[in-house]
């Protein structure tokens, strides 16, 4: 594919509070700097970041503000005041001695777009921090590289970037229970009640970054595939961390969603076990029960054993009354759901406190965070789709290209160049949608019902069908012309007879 050439801006305003500015500024404030770090991906494919870094003093409302009694309270009253562009980060560097962050914290990253920092001695060192803080707010190099993963050598990617889902302009999300003793459990779910209490006012969130469907089912009669081994001690089944994959083959044979559909699907199924393997427990790697009792795969979802108290009599009517607690349920899944799409902040430094993003599952910076990501992987897409048509119409030499096809790559390459201009100036909402609107052309090219017959039918092929059809009719018209051409032949050899 044609080298990528992306220069990703990110405009950042720092505000210092009294008694927070560093003893060492190179000149008096308000005043700009700029700094620039390439992300190498591959030979041929490095991503500039440049942070455009905006220095200045706190305005009275901001001062009024930070003098709030805890980080949260300061957090959301510094948001009106703010610049809340997508893409655009503030932080409000407090004094050493603020009372305002706990004990052994140096940054407290708010729910929104902001961030509070304990100021420290100098300049460099503030700085030094301040990337640490952007880079979980932004994009780091490392999830540059996810969303490019395509582009780089395998060994340099990390364990966790094939579990995240790539780019897509839409999802569907399946929720299954599955009952494989029904005889035994009738089990009960609010699913509508619990979708629209937890997983809606994520995905109005995430609405921005492509489209969502929501479904639900129960499957009867649906097992794991794998036997659970039973443990004497606990008097409980297990499955160990090695059997896991073998559980979703047969589960999704089950399922059914993902063959008619056009986007990805993510699959979230709750297991009830069957009383003869109740309780069973999923134990990890180094043979630890998990806490969840759930587990989850990358790019595909994640699945939720949920176990059922067995009755304190034995003589209790069967099947058993079973209400699933949706509370815990959604918890789990809710966290898969952010686990595939990257959302997990694992690598974060002990110093810094995140605030949590409370029932909207995910703060607006990491909402950004994703669409950094997805568009520097749009961008890509688009030119290696493009890339990939060019190539291919080489190869087929008698090839008509429709006007629409070539409107659709024409809007694809200027979509391509508007995402990348738009990147350069740190607007990164007008960028992804740019990109978004380039890959739905380029597929449409791609795609295109007129170019695709073609690809099917090579020249080759084309000889393969016909010379049976036309070889019976050609042999006699061949035998008669070798005749013809014999004759006249012998007709010249014969003298001519003179009176």
């Amino acid at each position: 594919a044609a080298p990528v050439q992306v220069r990703l801006v990110v405009p950042i305003t720092v505000v210092f509070g009294p008694g927070s500015v560093p003893r060492d500024l190179p000149r008096p404030l308000p005043f700009r700097d700029v700094q620039e770090v390439e992300i190498s991906v591959n030979l041929r494919t490095s991503v500039m970041s440049r942070y455009e870094m905006h220095y200045r003093r706190t305005t009275g409302q901001e001062e009024a503000a930070l003098a709030a009694a805890t980080a949260r309270e300061a957090d959301a009253a510094l948001h009106p005041l703010q610049d809340t562009t997508m893409g655009s980060l503030t932080m409000y560097v407090v004094s050493e001695t603020s009372s305002l962050l706990p004990q052994g914290i140096s940054v407290y990253v708010g729910k929104h777009r902001s961030a509070l920092v304990r100021a420290v001695g100098s300049l460099a060192a503030l700085q030094a921090r301040l990337r640490e803080v952007t880079q979980v707010m932004s994009f780091t190099a490392s999830s540059i590289a996810t969303a490019l993963s395509d582009r780089v050598p395998n060994g340099q990617l990390s364990p966790d970037a094939r579990r995240y889902l790539k780019s897509s302009l839409g999802y569907e999300i399946t929720f299954s229970l599955l009952n494989p003793d029904p005889k035994s459990h009738t089990v009960d779910w609010d699913i509508e009640g619990a979708v629209n209490r937890y997983v809606k006012p994520v995905l109005d969130k995430l609405s921005l970054v492509a489209n969502f469907s929501v479904d639900s089912q129960i499957l009867y009669y649906a097992v794991l595939g794998v036997t659970p081994r039973y443990n004497k001690e606990s008097s409980s089944f297990l499955l160990s961390a090695h059997s896991l994959p073998h559980v979703i083959n047969p589960v999704e044979a089950r399922l059914g969603s993902s063959a008619a559909s056009l986007y990805p699907v993510l699959n979230f199924l709750l297991y009830v076990p069957e009383r003869s393997h109740s309780p069973l427990y999923i134990h990890d790697k180094d043979g630890a029960p998990v806490s969840t009792n759930a587990f989850h795969s990358p790019r595909w979802g994640g699945i939720m054993v949920y176990n059922v108290e067995a009755p304190v009599s034995s003589q209790a009517s069967l099947p058993l009354h079973v209400d699933v607690d949706m509370t815990r349920v959604m918890e789990v899944f809710l966290a898969q759901l952010r686990l595939l799409f990257g959302l997990s902040q694992e690598e974060v430094p002990s110093e810094f406190l995140l605030e949590s993003p409370g029932n909207e599952g995910l703060a607006d910076w990491e909402l950004d965070h994703l669409l950094w990501a997805h568009t520097v992987e749009n961008i890509a897409t688009v030119s290696t789709t493009l890339t990939s048509l060019a190539q291919l119409l080489d190869k087929i030499g008698n090839i008509v290209i429709k006007d629409d096809v070539a409107s659709e790559v024409y809007r694809a390459v200027a979509s391509v160049q508007s995402a990348v201009t738009k990147l350069s100036l740190g607007h990164l909402h007008a960028a992804f949608q740019a990109s978004k609107e380039a890959v739905t052309s380029s597929e449409r090219a791609f795609f295109d019902p007129s170019l695709l017959h073609l690809l099917y039918f090579p020249d080759d092929q084309k000889f393969a069908i016909y010379i049976p059809l036309f070889l019976p009719m050609a042999v006699p018209i061949l035998l008669s012309l070798a005749k013809i051409v014999r004759e006249t032949r012998l007709r010249k050899k014969e003298p001519t007879k003179m009176d």
